[in-house]
């Protein structure tokens, strides 16, 4: 019937689209960033922050970083809490991107301390063997322009002191990135609500196997372990190892849950039984052993 009344029909259905647009565009446009969407504990970036984010930007960073966990069970339990858009209101442009070449970054400020940044940014094969990301150690060897930022920072309006702006005579764009990598997904305390639990007794079920049974063990130590801790346990980043001066079940709760204060992320996600593979080599393999 509405085919042949063909201006009927484009004006209803002109009038469907304006309404999905009104829906599902504009509507949530406009409810975004207004002072019910913020969240208290989100802040403005710093200037030496704003500065990094700059140069994530113009490095292309976002061509293979995400900025944003989705609410899927899958994410949330690899990346953390799903991402709020109060937490992006000083955010100009966005970064959510929508490719991962490389894992996603909203929920990576805190995760490792400054040094492993600076030997990940300098080296990235050093930290993760296996990534195909480009070297930028080239950025310890460009130093700041604290007037240029302070132009940013005013047109911006981010708030910054005098003193803030002094400091960053001496800084470089990969003290920059860094600072602002540290910033990411630190403005709601997601750490305490994504904390990992141990449920059922602890129970070692590799007791009493030999060093041989071990010694393939130590791929997964290079793999998850040395970066940080030395590839011998002699320690580097993290502190040296010594397995005597743990139990077994505090070993293995510390390498699950890992030590969000100190900068050591958990490692729950490869499961126990690796887990309990890493404790038996710390603990009993690598005890005066020239490996």
């Amino acid at each position: 019937m509405w085919e042949k009344k063909p201006i009927l029909f484009m004006l209803l259905a002109t009038g469907a689209i304006l309404v999905g647009t009104l829906i599902t565009m504009v509507l949530p446009f406009a409810w975004v960033n207004t002072e019910a969407d913020r969240i208290e504990t989100v802040t403005p970036y710093t200037a030496l922050q704003q500065e990094g984010r700059d140069i994530y930007i113009r490095e292309g960073c976002n061509n293979c970083h995400t900025q944003t966990v989705r609410p899927l069970v899958a994410e949330v339990l690899r990346y953390g809490d799903y991402s709020k858009s109060g937490e992006f209101v000083y955010d100009r442009p966005f970064l959510w991107g929508s490719k991962r070449t490389g894992p996603d970054l909203a929920r990576i400020g805190g995760k490792y301390p400054d040094e492993w940044h600076y030997k990940h940014m300098a080296s990235p094969r050093s930290m993760v063997p296996r990534t195909n990301m480009p070297a930028y150690a080239w950025l310890a060897d460009n130093k700041l322009d604290p007037q240029m930022i302070r132009r940013k920072m005013d047109v911006l309006g981010f708030p910054y002191t005098e003193e803030e702006i002094n400091a960053l005579a001496d800084k470089t764009e990969m003290d920059a990135i860094i600072a602002y990598m540290q910033k990411l997904g630190t403005g709601i305390p997601w750490h305490e609500a994504a904390a990992t639990t141990i449920v059922g007794e602890l129970k070692n079920p590799y007791t009493g196997v030999d060093h041989a049974t071990m010694e393939p063990w130590e791929k997964l130590y290079e793999a998850n372990c040395a970066a940080c801790h030395g590839e011998h346990e002699e320690g580097d980043i993290g502190p040296e190892l010594d397995g005597s001066a743990y139990e077994e079940n505090e070993l293995f709760e510390i390498i699950y849950k890992g030590v969000p204060e100190n900068g050591m992320p958990a490692f729950s996600s490869l499961g126990s039984d690796k887990v309990w593979k890493l404790v038996n080599f710390i603990k009993y393999y690598t005890q005066g052993e020239d490996h």
